[in-house]
């Protein structure tokens, strides 16, 4: 008879966010609020180097359960410098944004990240991501929560990017309404991208 394959066994670390994640995922706190209903998207690992902290998803997001899965995850892995297999490598990469879910539209785009997410389970997912090396903070909401002393304006804090490393890493949202930004802060794709990249190159990627 043929010897059975060995059993795989995941480790406590890795058992106790797949629960976590589950419970995640199954999370209905804010759905009254949500105008297409709740589908709370987020990726993790227990062997995480890099966490990505965004602000929430839009309708295509949503749609298919992919985060960054649009013109604003096309720039922001350019930004890194990486391509799509990198990127969602949930051994590698964490995708953990302010809010799991669309939020549903303001006057000027999508509405601010629900709050109930972060103070929800950031916390609990961080404690079991204990290989994470290096946050990038999307956007002016995970700049405010993570940051001990933002700037007063996004702009000011992605200037300040070295202040808050090497744990941190601030930067404007890649979403193409950032584009005049983009345009009037030339500096960000001069100084700011070269030293990103510098530092995505130290995390210890296995």
């Amino acid at each position: 008879m043929a010897d059975k394959p060995p059993k795989v066994i995941a480790s406590d670390s890795e058992y106790k966010l797949a629960k976590l994640l589950a419970e995640v995922r199954a999370c209905r706190l804010c759905e009254a609020q949500l105008p297409l209903g709740p589908n709370p998207v987020v990726r993790a690992s227990a062997t995480s180097r890099l966490l990505i902290v965004g602000q929430a998803p839009g309708t295509r997001v949503h749609h298919t359960g992919i985060p960054w899965n649009d013109p604003s995850g096309d720039r922001l892995r350019r930004w890194l410098g990486w391509d799509k297999q990198r990127f969602y490598d949930e051994s590698l990469t964490a995708i953990v944004p302010m809010g799991f879910c669309y939020p549903g539209k303001g006057k000027s785009g999508d509405l601010p990240p629900r709050p109930e997410c972060a103070v929800s389970w950031h916390q609990s997912l961080l404690a079991q991501m204990p290989d994470i090396e290096l946050i990038l903070l999307v956007g002016q909401y995970a700049q405010r929560y993570y940051l001990n002393k933002p700037a007063k304006t996004l702009t000011e804090t992605v200037q300040r990017y070295a202040q808050y490393g090497p744990r941190y890493f601030p930067l404007p949202h890649p979403s193409p309404r950032n584009q005049l930004w983009l345009k009037r802060n030339p500096w960000f794709e001069e100084r700011v991208i070269p030293a990103l990249r510098k530092r995505i190159d130290l995390l210890t990627l296995v």
